[in-house]
């Protein structure tokens, strides 16, 4: 292995892409979420504005732990863990009440990251071994 390989281990690298590309997936929620908005019956507004606001608040979290991630902190790994976990969740719901295929999409995607964030390879990166 190279100094840059035990630097920037692939894992590591990956499991900060996807965690990226999570934030984005629920950025475009929020915004398209936030056109709903627009067009809400005003009885449920309270409800769609709160939805769109949480979810860009989801955002920008998972966004946070992803550069966190990104910067070594070791205390990011957990907060990422805690992430997939409710993606896995969500998978779940999705595939009993949704479209399977999303469910099984995101529970795989849950599932491929915590693996990425728990391998031993990210672990040395992170200074936890």
């Amino acid at each position: 292995m190279t100094p840059a390989d035990v630097e920037n281990p692939a894992t590591l690298v990956w499991a900060v892409r996807l965690l990226a590309a999570e934030a984005v997936a629920l950025a475009v929620l929020a915004a398209y979420l936030m056109v709903l908005v627009v067009t809400a019956d005003p009885g449920s507004l309270a409800v769609a504005i709160s939805l769109a606001v949480m979810t860009a608040l989801g955002a920008a979290a998972v966004l946070l732990v992803a550069r966190a991630l990104a910067g070594r902190s070791a205390r990011a790994r957990g907060p990422a863990i805690v992430v997939q976990l409710f993606l896995i969740a969500s998978g779940g719901f999705l595939l009993q009440t949704g479209p399977a295929w999303a469910g099984a999409l995101t529970m795989l995607l849950g599932i491929g990251v915590a693996l990425l964030c728990l391998m031993p390879t990210t672990t040395r990166a992170l200074g936890l071994d």
